[in-house]
């Protein structure tokens, strides 16, 4: 009986995560205005699918499309109008478009916080002329960004979802909560958590494919892999490829 529970328990170990079944996920890290490099990435993108078509394609953007870069205007753009018809995307929520939502929808007390983390950025994409700002009261400067990001723009950030399920692989932005239930996380974690996730060893029933914290390349753990290699600071943007048993990343730009 011994021998047998052995062998139960090593063959549990070694199973690998596999995704969903008749499909393949592309994850793309945080963007962050770097409108250049998605286009370059989804390039390489289609090149993979046009040499090996899969029945269902899905392309999980992590989150951060906007701030920090130069092009936020230009990435939702393109995200919008130039993706594949024959991809299911899916745009998850990270603590970015979640702070430029609050701010242009009249929560003013973290303006100044987003600016300086990079709404400036963002506000310079719709041609703000964001010299004038700091010398604005909070009222004053967010109806100047307000008024020049598109309706289409902001009903599009406020259609973004919190987590995406592909097999044994959960997608979210910054992470999940050690301990807690999958369907009892709470949204403040999904898209700001940091140190109690990335130091955690915990076996979370699922492998949570993340952004939200930057690192030189693929951050791959046995519970969790990390894909946000800071494009906006290194010029390096990662997508991570899973399809059954198998994975691999796809990067573009350089240090």
């Amino acid at each position: 009986m011994n021998l047998f529970g052995r062998g139960r328990s090593e063959t549990h170990a070694k199973r690998q995560p596999t995704g969903a079944a008749n499909a393949r996920a592309f994850a793309i890290g945080d963007v962050h205005g770097r409108a250049d490099l998605l286009r370059e990435l989804l390039w390489q993108i289609e090149a993979e699918r046009r040499a090996r078509p899969c029945r269902r394609d899905y392309l999980v953007f992590l989150g951060d499309l906007v701030d920090r870069g130069p092009d936020s205007r230009g990435v939702l753009d393109l995200v919008m109008e130039e993706l594949p018809r024959d991809i299911v995307p899916a745009f998850l929520m990270g603590n970015h478009e979640e702070m430029v939502l609050r701010v242009l929808g009249g929560d003013l007390g973290p303006l100044w916080d987003w600016l300086d983390y990079g709404g400036y950025a963002f506000a310079q994409s719709y041609d703000v002329e964001v010299g004038r700002l700091p010398a604005m009261k909070r009222e004053q400067a967010a109806a100047l960004i307000r008024a020049a990001v598109s309706d289409a723009h902001i009903r599009f950030l406020e259609s973004f979802i919190d987590s995406f399920r592909f097999g044994d692989y959960l997608f979210v932005h910054a992470g999940i909560r050690p301990g807690t239930p999958i369907d009892k996380q709470e949204l403040r974690d999904l898209r700001w958590i940091r140190d109690e996730f990335l130091t955690s060893d915990a076996d979370h029933g699922v492998v949570v494919v993340h952004g939200h914290t930057v690192t030189l390349a693929p951050d791959e753990r046995h519970n969790r892999i990390g894909i946000d290699t800071g494009a906006y600071a290194t010029g390096v943007l990662t997508a991570l490829m899973i399809e059954g048993v198998n994975r691999s990343f796809i990067t573009v730009g350089q240090n």
